[in-house]
């Protein structure tokens, strides 16, 4: 249900952040990618600022470290996208087994977000074709929506994470 909710909201929005085609109409895909892009910014620069000794905050018992998150989100953007693509995912949780330091899990994370380009640069005409994802079938749009509502989740323990440690979070820091 919270899945449908974002994705009505992201195609509704649309004419407000979506990308155009060549003869300037909008794209639901492109609503979904200007979406996606900002959080995974976010997330990027989240990631490139917590101070390496803080990849191992844990805030409570039971959740993952700092670290562990970023891990986490580079793995699931590569399972989510390979199925928006409908190439072979990769394992999830590949760079949370590998125990990575901090410059490692900043280029895990870029290097997910640059292979995620290009299932969100898909045209609308195919995202409809269905996938393969959590041992079930859905659209590629599915999958694309999927990434982008599981980036803005845990966007928000990352803002949760910063404001404990004292930080003030990407989407609150001024422009530039």
């Amino acid at each position: 249900m919270k899945r449908l909710l974002m994705l009505v909201t992201l195609l509704t929005a649309a004419p407000l952040t979506a990308q155009t085609t060549g003869n300037g109409s909008a794209t639901a895909v492109g609503a979904l990618k200007g979406e996606w892009q900002s959080l995974s910014g976010y997330i990027g620069k989240a990631a490139e600022q917590m101070p390496e000794a803080d990849y191992a905050f844990r805030p409570v018992a039971g959740v993952r470290t700092f670290g562990e998150l970023i891990a986490h989100l580079a793995g699931a953007q590569y399972l989510y996208c390979a199925a928006a693509l409908g190439e072979p995912p990769k394992s999830e949780d590949e760079f949370e087994k590998q125990k990575l330091g901090k410059a490692a899990l900043v280029a895990a994370f870029k290097a997910s977000n640059e292979y995620c380009e290009r299932a969100y640069a898909q045209a609308d005409a195919g995202m409809f074709a269905m996938t393969k994802l959590f041992g079930g079938e859905r659209t590629r749009l599915a999958a694309l929506v999927g990434n982008t509502t599981h980036v803005g989740e845990h966007y928000g323990n990352i803002v949760t994470y910063m404001r404990i440690k004292g930080m003030v979070p990407p989407s609150s820091q001024p422009s530039q």
